[in-house]
């Protein structure tokens, strides 16, 4: 994903994405518990602070459920939880964190139509097919990184640095949401953010920003909504 622009370290990426595959695979069967984080942590020559937010991703993609006491299961595919708890509730409202991203995100769109070049572009629409591959495939991971990538590649075209520092910031926040509805999210609506996402960078190519924009805020209330929440 470097050349998409997704900057952060890839370890945890690349933990979650080895669960992942052994949940996939079946070396890990719904319903199993993980060995402790201390033992994981040496079987897959990881430090536990990354191990850690690993299993968190998981968590909130709806494939491992920590239980207090007990440990990390594989969640059931057929009984998976149609909701997460947010992990950031102490600190700020789900609510509150959707519609800073409303705010925040569609006048990035609307700044960088305007500064659209076809590298950018090249990159948006890398993410876009990525982010779409990934869920018909079922690679939520990746799915993920994806999504990630698409907004972080917007918010780095925008010509106002300091709009970008901004987003950069309360960043960890505001892509914990595009995981948190994952698990809430039916081939239905997700087709409809597949098809959202291609808007987007359509509007960002033609150089529209009042589109762009228009079209980003749509993206967030959706997906909102499969969080539950409207905004």
């Amino acid at each position: 994903m470097a050349d998409l622009m997704w900057d952060k370290a890839p370890v945890t990426q690349t933990i979650a994405r080895q669960l992942q595959e052994m949940i996939r695979s079946g070396a890990l069967k719904p319903g199993e518990k993980l060995p402790s984080q201390r033992i994981l942590a040496e079987q897959l020559n990881v430090s536990r602070p990354s191990l850690r937010e690993a299993l968190l991703t998981l968590e909130t993609l709806g494939l491992v459920q920590t239980l207090p006491a007990r440990g990390t299961f594989v969640m059931d595919p057929a009984s998976r939880r149609t909701s997460v708890s947010w992990r950031y509730g102490d600190a700020h409202d789900l609510r509150d964190v959707f519609q800073t991203r409303v705010l925040i995100e569609a006048e990035l769109c609307r700044l960088a139509a305007g500064a659209m070049t076809p590298d950018v572009v090249k990159k948006l629409r890398a993410a876009a097919q990525t982010f779409e591959d990934a869920w018909r495939s079922g690679d939520l991971v990746a799915h993920v990184e994806a999504d990630l990538a698409f907004h972080l590649n917007i918010a780095m075209a925008c010509p106002n640095r300091m709009l970008c520092d901004v987003y950069r910031t309360v960043q960890q926040l505001l892509t914990e949401t595009q995981r948190q509805p994952i698990p809430n999210t039916d081939s239905g609506r997700m087709l409809q953010s597949i098809a959202e996402h291609w808007a987007i960078v359509d509007a960002l190519q033609r150089g529209d920003g009042a589109a762009a924009a228009e079209k980003m805020q749509t993206h967030i209330r959706n997906t909102a909504r499969s969080a539950g929440i409207e905004v």
